[in-house]
């Protein structure tokens, strides 16, 4: 497509000689901002990326890619029930719990909300996302009435290690004929996990299933049956199947699509609102590659004339120039690439670089969603920024190149 001579003539044109160096700094900017633009999308679009899918899989982990709920908020003989979901082909496991919200305190006068998780000890060492992040403890002690595990962020918040105590009150308690008065009993902290979600850690408590239908008065029932499927992006068809296997109204059925689809649905917005946003920044460094091809091209007026002259047709002439503009979004692009992948697969040491120097938590837990900054590199994703950044800065040649290549020759050079 470009001969010898054509490259020659393109590669003499991008070095600048003395008396050209504005356009060629022009051309040097061009290409820093099409490399920054790109680094930038592949780095935002990675952190998003990774993002949703750390948060999808903390969700999934602790709750379950769908609930189970039986009418009145509770599920009696559920023992059966879950056995027969167990059995539904593409279910990996189905957990009863019980579920409540309790006001936590300790003799230190700290009190704050939290959500109690009664589960059975064995399922609860099946649970990934906690039995494999136990920070202090044992899950072999999680027995007995009153046991109970609780995160990183709670332990900081009460100030509490293995064997203190964490006092929970209930605002369903007894009836008497003075009013309700509150459930308050104090359980035996034995392990200490730590997820990575903030959320999580500072206000999740797990006790045990038997000590949790004690606790909140629920004998022989669960008020669900937490259900993990093989395939969570599939998880519509394990929905219709389990509400399939039993009579119509008996269950209510609640997957992770369903409950959180808000959520993932603003996520997947923004995302696409960024790679808009940020594709400006390519966009704006296209138009300086016109600029810089405008002013090469009236530089070259008197250049582009001698060639037309000695024989050079109007095709190469648009063909140097394409060459030109090309060279400048090719180079930039592939550094740009090159620079945003190497800061994506290197984002935590460049997080523990920046905290060490400034003394600063850039990811405080306390104020984002997670504990640290999650990447994912989507080599689709990455290919997509690559052939539009090349896309758009082919596209800036093509205005400049059609000019060079209009050029009359004798009009060129009449005044010289």
């Amino acid at each position: 497509m470009f001969n010898a001579f054509e490259r020659a003539v393109a590669a003499r044109y991008l070095r600048a000689r003395s008396g050209e160096r504005f356009v060629s700094v022009i051309a040097a900017f061009s290409l820093i901002g099409i490399a920054l633009g790109v680094a930038t999308l592949i780095i935002v679009m990675s952190v998003m990326g990774g993002f949703k899918v750390d948060l999808l899989n903390r969700i999934l982990g602790f709750n379950g890619d769908l609930g189970v709920y039986g009418p009145g908020g509770v599920i009696t003989g559920y023992g059966p029930v879950a056995a027969r979901i167990a059995r539904l082909p593409g279910v990996t496991a189905a957990i009863p719990v019980v579920d409540g919200q309790v006001l936590l305190t300790n003799p230190n006068g700290t009190s704050a909300g939290g959500f109690v998780r009664g589960i059975a000890p064995a399922d609860l060492a099946r649970l990934r996302a906690v039995a494999t992040h136990i920070e202090a403890g044992s899950l072999a002690a999680f027995h007995g009435n009153d046991a109970i595990a609780i995160g990183v962020g709670m332990a900081r918040q009460f100030g509490v290690g293995i064997g203190g105590r964490i006092t929970l009150v209930s605002p369903q308690g007894a009836a008497t004929p003075f009013g309700t008065i509150p459930r308050v009993r104090a359980y035996r902290v034995v392990a200490i996990f730590n997820v990575g979600e903030n959320d999580y850690d500072s206000s999740y408590v797990f006790m045990p299933l038997k000590a949790a239908q004690i606790y909140f008065q629920k004998p022989g029932a669960v008020t669900q049956i937490a259900v993990t499927v093989r395939h969570p992006e599939r998880v519509r068809q394990t929905t219709d199947a389990i509400r399939r296997a039993f009579p119509p109204g008996a269950l209510t059925v609640i997957d992770w699509q369903s409950s959180n689809n808000g959520f993932f649905t603003a996520v997947a917005v923004e995302q696409n609102v960024m790679f808009l946003i940020l594709t400006l920044i390519i966009l704006v460094a296209a138009f300086n590659v016109i600029s810089s091809l405008i002013m090469m091209v009236k530089d070259k007026t008197r250049d582009i004339a001698v060639l037309r002259t000695l024989g050079a047709g109007r095709g190469a002439i648009m063909r140097i120039f394409l060459m030109c503009g090309a060279s400048v979004g090719l180079v930039g692009t592939a550094a740009g690439a090159v620079l945003g992948i190497a800061f994506t697969l290197n984002l935590d040491r460049i997080q523990d670089f920046v905290t060490r120097v400034t003394g600063v938590d850039v990811f405080n837990p306390e104020v984002y969603y997670l504990t640290h900054l999650p990447e994912r590199l989507d080599w689709a994703e990455v290919t997509r920024v690559i052939v539009m950044a090349l896309a758009l800065s082919l596209l800036a040649t093509l205005y400049p190149s059609w000019r060079a290549a209009r050029t009359d020759p004798v009009e060129a050079l009449r005044s010289e």
